[in-house]
């Protein structure tokens, strides 16, 4: 099998997604892409919504954390995995671990809801608090592997996880071949890049567009300044979206530069408003970063394409939180 990292200029090719269609088909959800004839009636416009929040750990990650776990030794195996996470890419990777008998440490900063460790816990990992922003976690996180031969599997900037995010790109060209638009909610930039490399080898002239909260995009602020930042993590309803890209990072900001056609950055109002509108007019309740898709084309941020998928990547958020957004949304 091919080791993705082999391609241009050293950074994973479409062929690693296919690969890890078939490698990871066994152990994730294919998720419905449904019409919205709600959003398509306000735009004027086809859109669809991929509803990743129907995997089984509630998210997409489950997509990169298989195809990485799966790639594994099986010394690799026997030494355990470690990662660092605000959450959804945490379960996937206990999930993974824990269907494969393989022992799984987690790291995350004191910033992810309970609701979200609560869930972690239950997949068998062990879950270890360590410093207030993600990139404390990473650190505590790289020092144990380090110390104990453990593997780390980052959330997005491997290219064996980007190239598992990158199937729901292949799922959505095959239900909407004539897609001309993908709206992706960005953070480190491992779903968007897997899902461009996807989708443009297809359609080259289609847009892939991300959408982040406006308070910590880090993704959008490093392409700006044309190398990876630091920025301070604030707190936002997309807190999934949290976390920095890494000083170092090798994968996925050449392939966002490449690739991607522009990130906007959504309001927090919004954000509460496209929670609203799935709620109200699709009976979908979603966590904050799952929302910015369709908050951007409904404020207007995003123009929409003819026809245009919008991925809804993930529900974990805990019912106290989702019911005082929603409740305060007067809108739809």
């Amino acid at each position: 099998m091919g080791i993705p990292g082999e391609g241009h200029g050293g950074l994973p090719e479409a062929r690693h997604v296919w690969e890890a269609r078939k490698r990871i088909a066994p152990y994730v959800l294919r998720t419905p892409l449904v019409f919205s004839p709600h959003l398509s009636g306000l735009l004027g416009a086809e859109i669809f919504l991929k509803l990743e929040n129907l995997q089984e750990v509630g998210a997409f990650k489950i997509r990169g954390a298989a195809n990485r776990i799966l790639s594994l030794s099986d010394d690799e195996r026997k030494r355990g995995v470690t990662t660092y996470s605000t959450g959804n890419h945490a379960q996937a990777v206990a999930c993974m671990a824990r269907r494969l008998g393989i022992q799984a440490s987690v790291f995350v900063s004191d910033r992810v809801p309970e609701a979200k460790l609560e869930a972690i816990r239950r997949w068998g990992a062990d879950v270890l608090i360590a410093g207030t922003s993600q990139d404390d976690a990473e650190e505590y996180c790289r020092e144990l592997a380090r110390r104990d031969g453990m593997t780390v599997v980052d959330p997005f900037d491997d290219p064996f996880v980007i190239a598992g995010q990158g199937t729901i790109g292949l799922e959505i060209l095959e239900d909407l071949p004539a897609v001309d638009t993908v709206v992706v909610p960005t953070s480190g930039g491992g779903l968007i890049s897997g899902i461009a490399l996807a989708v443009k080898a297809n359609i080259p002239g289609a847009r892939v567009t991300g959408v982040s909260m406006e308070k910590g995009a880090v993704m959008y602020e490093s392409l700006k300044a044309g190398k990876p930042v630091v920025l301070e993590e604030s707190d936002t309803l997309a807190d999934s979206l949290l976390g920095g890209i890494g000083l170092e990072n090798r994968y996925t900001f050449p392939l966002v530069r490449r690739l991607v056609d522009g990130i906007a950055l959504v309001p927090e109002k919004d954000i509460a408003g496209g929670m609203a509108f799935l709620l109200r007019k699709h009976k979908i309740a979603v966590e904050g970063a799952a929302a910015t898709g369709p908050g951007a084309l409904l404020s207007g941020i995003v123009p929409p394409g003819a026809r245009t998928a919008v991925v809804i990547t993930g529900c974990n958020v805990s019912a106290d939180s989702f019911l005082k957004t929603v409740n305060a949304v007067r809108d739809f």
